[in-house]
């Protein structure tokens, strides 16, 4: 055996040491040495700061703080489908990706709630306090009669629901039983795309179950909620895992797990985990007053495209424009008006709108904010007391939600007159007809939509809109940002490309 290896070593050296040769273009071989020296080039990349070498250590330090919770489900509770515990609604999610988005507190194999002796079902969870409060899932609990946990020492106590959160998908327990308990903390700091978590729960009923993988993207927006801002995980994670924490190497809870995306129910590599710092924030609010109360400022936003942006003379299509804001809303009395651009808040840049209603959301009514934001191409502040968010969205809204529009050149693709002049009202442009090949059409302008204002300005004649689309051209825009209202008398923003084609 050994000499065997020796040759087949030999000759792997000699095949080396001709083909370094070869390149050279040297008649002779060079020697061994310099050959394995060619072929094995020092790589610039370090060593791991947390080699995976074994998560045992991580574990027995916080697995005694992980729990499984036993559902028995009231009368309401359905027993399959959207909605149900375990299987909250999808319809938010692209209907191309619906059937693979499953929330898992309770499903069993074929996707239908797990039952028990009696009507319930089975999720995870974690103890955060030494007098026993516990976070999992909203969607295990809602729609419980009665919630029991099962400790890692065997035990099985009673606990009470002490609130929750749909919107984040977040509920907080606390156990009946007076004693102390282990716990575990949360991350002190958002976790990195490419570290490692650790995930405990109790997949199909199996408690104590360890997992390990890394984060594999943060932010995602899977259609769950308003506030989605998921960490997707590449952990082995499974029906009954909701509400089970993820871990970093310091034993740190970073994520919540709360939903996956898989074809046949089980993991395909492709969870969802709320952040850490989500879940902190809504958990406080829980523990002291048993629900959670947003901040609000009254405005309808949008995000900045790159259209916008070009119209707007803006680098980047970066920031949340703002379609409306109703009368005696805080962005109101703060002076925001339609078409601002909000770009920071109290100095953190906003990527998006959706980032821009996380970050409000997540503060209490009554704090003060100093939002930067972009109108008529000059920066300024405004410093916001922010409100209370409706409990129906519905009633924070003008009955003429803003959105996109289009200017009128007959480039553009429309024909244009003034809209008292056809019927459709005293001010604005109407649009009359619709080039389908135009660039205006493109974007959704339709016949008997009336233009509002273009780039900003308000307009009451075709020679209004040529006007202000010319302006736009000779300030080098790319694209002219307009105000169009339909036939249902909704607004909204549209920037359309200015065409050089007739």
């Amino acid at each position: 055996m050994t000499s065997t290896f020796r040759r087949r070593a030999l000759a792997s050296v000699a095949v080396a040491a001709l083909a370094a040769g070869s390149a050279a273009g040297v008649g002779s071989f060079a020697p061994a040495t310099s050959a394995l020296a060619q072929a094995l080039p020092k790589t610039p990349i370090e060593a791991p700061e947390h080699p995976p070498g074994s998560f045992a250590g991580i574990v027995n330090k916080v697995k005694p703080a992980v729990v499984a919770v036993k559902v028995k489900l009231d009368d309401s509770a359905d027993d399959d489908g959207e909605g149900g515990p375990g299987q909250p609604n999808l319809q938010q999610v692209p209907p191309q990706l619906r059937e693979f988005f499953k929330r898992f507190g309770q499903g069993g194999p074929n996707g239908s709630p797990q039952r028990h002796s009696e009507r319930g079902a089975v999720g995870s969870g974690f103890i955060i306090s030494v007098d026993g409060y516990v976070v999992t899932n909203n969607h295990v609990v809602s729609r419980a009669k009665s919630v029991q946990v099962t400790l890692d020492d065997t035990r099985t106590l009673d606990a009470k629901v002490i609130g929750t959160d749909p919107k984040t998908d977040v509920a907080l327990l606390k156990i009946k039983d007076s004693g102390t308990y282990p716990y575990v903390q949360f991350g002190k700091s958002a976790p990195q795309v490419g570290d490692w978590v650790v995930a405990i729960g109790n997949p199909f009923g199996l408690g104590g179950t360890v997992t390990a993988g890394i984060v594999s993207a943060r932010g995602r927006d899977i259609g769950a909620g308003p506030y989605d801002d998921f960490l997707q995980i590449d952990a082995p994670i499974n029906k009954g895992n909701s509400g089970g924490p993820d871990f970093n190497v310091n034993g740190e809870v970073v994520g919540v797990n709360t939903a996956i995306a898989s074809p046949s129910g089980g993991s395909v590599g492709l969870a969802f985990a709320i952040p850490a710092e989500t879940v902190q924030a809504v958990v406080e609010q829980l523990k002291t007053d048993g629900k959670v109360v947003r901040g609000y400022l009254g405005v309808q936003i949008q995000p900045v495209t790159k259209d916008i942006a070009d119209s707007l003379g803006l680098d980047k299509a970066k920031g949340a424009l703002v379609n409306s804001t109703e009368a005696g809303t805080p962005a109101a009395k703060a002076g925001l008006k339609t078409g601002d651009v909000i770009e920071k808040v109290d100095g953190k840049t906003i990527d998006d709108a959706k980032e821009l209603s996380r970050k409000i959301a997540g503060l209490k009514p009554g704090t003060k904010v100093e939002l930067a934001y972009l109108r008529n191409g000059k920066s300024d502040t405004a410093t916001v007391e922010l409100g209370t968010l409706p409990t129906d969205l519905k009633n924070a809204r003008n009955s003429d939600d803003d959105g996109f529009s289009n200017d009128g050149q007959p480039r553009l693709g429309l024909g244009l007159a003034p809209a008292d002049a056809v019927g459709l009202g005293t001010s604005g442009v109407a649009v009359v007809r619709v080039d389908p090949e135009g660039p205006a059409a493109a974007k959704g302008i339709e016949q008997g939509d009336v233009i509002l204002d273009v780039a900003g300005t308000s307009v009451s004649t075709p020679s209004d809109v040529a006007a202000q689309i010319k302006a736009a051209e000779s300030n080098g825009r790319k694209a002219v940002l307009m105000r169009v209202k339909n036939s249902k008398g909704v607004t909204r923003f549209v920037a359309v490309s200015l065409s050089k084609s007739g």
